[in-house]
């Protein structure tokens, strides 16, 4: 069974008045493959030894991990479209990070311009998971960063897109600061609190000035909005996207003494992925204690892959090894990344899969969960991955596209396009368009580069990727000196890659 593309006709129906499980989304923001003490490798690695974090590790033992789990895009807004809408980044045509109305983001590259992409991010008017599952009578909550639509959208209030309760969400990716001290704004004395900031997380006033980390505040409310939703007796859709471990890297002080032995600025690293971790404890423990747990889809993952270009301590891009590279790049370490799904009934209890998910398959599986069918002419790129979590093992080929350059620069970090299909990975890097291929079953790490020994398998995969991006509506990178869009070169033979066909 191949998995591709699917046009899901019928009207909005629920089939099944019983079937309303509550579901949890914690989706982390730059949290690496290697950011937990899970082992999503086939060993465990002193990354997995290093951070502290019992309850992901409980979630992976009560429900199943998948060793390749994706994220849909190297960085975040893109990801987090595709979970709304079920849509690829290509298709959705948001491929980069949002910010202010009508500003592209995308760092100055000397040969390439970004396509005319979506600036504005999510906006009202298309089929969005929460709005789905309100019309299914589901209280919708989100809490920590939303990051879907610009300043001065509609789609910056997580209100406008389908959420009855929206705490601390609007349009900027990251907070001004961690710490209620500083009222989570960049302002660090009492004396720039009134000089407001894009960057301030808003809807947080009573946190202000308490000796509170924010993901803490976070967690604080997200707990009083399942204890509200049971109290009500309705069933709920909790998206919890704390900022952390975004930057700024500041550390929550109550955990800085476990990780004293580490680099400052890895040590502050440390604490944030533990406070994540706690507030997933905190989660699962009201979970238990309003008596849901058994009734309640909990998935746990990330929007793209760790930080490793810079801001960290330690060697740069090799926070996510045997990844490589991180955030940003087109390497696995931009989008690996940690993926746990626990599902009473469904999902065996310490199950470990390598079937290739993504980002955009939430959205069917969440929608199947509550028994609610698609509505009619929305294409959808993601698949309900119930049937992996029941044994089956289907094909599926995954398009991964950034025709942009990211603020950082490292390995694999330029605009590009790339297809997983089984274990192999093809990537088309835009500014000089080469090919990589990859075995990602022998070699996770891409060290081994197999383009020209294998010629046959270049060709097939590089006639799939065409097709992925002919399907899905991909923008490719424009060429300044033409003004045109770059093309894929046709294989003619093993050594060389000239010419095109697109």
């Amino acid at each position: 069974m191949m998995f591709g593309p699917l046009l899901l006709g019928a009207t909005l129906l629920a089939t099944s008045p019983e079937a309303n499980p509550n579901v949890v989304v914690v989706l982390v923001d730059d949290l690496g493959w290697q950011d937990t003490s899970v082992p999503f490798h086939d060993e465990r690695t002193p990354f997995n030894d290093r951070y502290h974090t019992p309850n992901m590790e409980r979630l992976a033992r009560e429900g199943a991990l998948f060793t390749d789990g994706y994220a849909s895009a190297p960085v975040c807004t893109p990801t987090r479209a595709s979970l709304l809408t079920g849509r690829s980044p290509a298709r959705n045509r948001i491929t980069y990070w949002t910010f202010d109305r009508n500003t592209d983001t995308t760092r100055r590259n000397p040969s390439l311009e970004a396509p005319a992409w979506n600036l504005n991010g999510v906006q009202p008017g298309v089929p969005l998971l929460p709005e789905l599952l309100r019309s299914k009578g589901y209280r919708t909550i989100h809490a920590g960063k939303a990051h879907w639509g610009a300043h001065d959208t509609a789609g910056a209030d997580p209100q406008a897109l389908g959420f009855d309760v929206n705490i601390a969400g609007h349009a900027s990716g990251a907070p001004g600061s961690y710490l209620g001290t500083h009222r989570f704004m960049n302002g660090k004395s009492a004396s720039d609190f009134s000089r407001s900031s894009k960057w301030d997380v808003p809807g947080l006033e009573r946190y202000h000035d308490r000796e509170i980390y924010l993901t803490e505040a976070l967690q604080e409310r997200a707990v009083e909005e399942i204890d509200r939703a049971c109290s009500d007796e309705v069933p709920f859709f909790l998206h919890f996207a704390p900022y952390a471990v975004h930057t700024p890297i500041m550390a929550n002080v109550r955990h800085l003494e476990r990780y004293e032995g580490l680099d400052r600025k890895e040590a502050a690293y440390a604490t944030m992925i533990e406070s994540v971790d706690v507030a997933l404890g905190a989660i699962l423990e009201a979970l238990d204690r309003n008596g849901v747990a058994e009734e309640t889809v909990v998935v746990f993952t990330s929007d793209n892959g760790g930080l490793s270009a810079h801001g960290r301590g330690g060697v740069a891009h090799r926070h996510n090894a045997p990844l490589r590279s991180g955030k940003g790049s087109a390497y696995e370490g931009g989008v690996r990344v940690p993926w746990i799904i626990r599902w009473p009934g469904v999902a065996e209890s310490g199950g470990r899969h390598d079937a290739v998910v993504v980002t955009q398959d939430l959205f069917p599986t969440i929608l199947s969960a509550a028994s609610i069918d698609p509505p009619r002419d929305h294409v959808i790129d993601g698949r309900d991955i119930r049937p992996v979590l029941e044994g089956a093992t289907p094909d599926r080929t995954v398009l991964f596209h950034q025709p942009h350059t990211w603020g950082a620069s490292g390995p694999g970090i330029e605009p590009f396009s790339a297809v997983r299909s089984g274990p192999l990975k093809l990537i088309f890097f835009h500014g000089d368009r080469r090919f990589e291929l990859y075995d990602l079953e022998s070699d996770p790490g891409e060290t081994m580069e197999l383009s020209r020994r294998n010629p046959q398998e270049l060709r097939r995969m590089r006639d799939l990727m065409h097709q992925e991006l002919i399907s899905q509506q991909a923008q490719l990178s424009i060429d300044r000196s033409s003004g045109l869009p770059v093309v894929l070169p046709a294989i003619i033979r093993s050594d060389t890659h000239p010419g095109d066909d697109t």
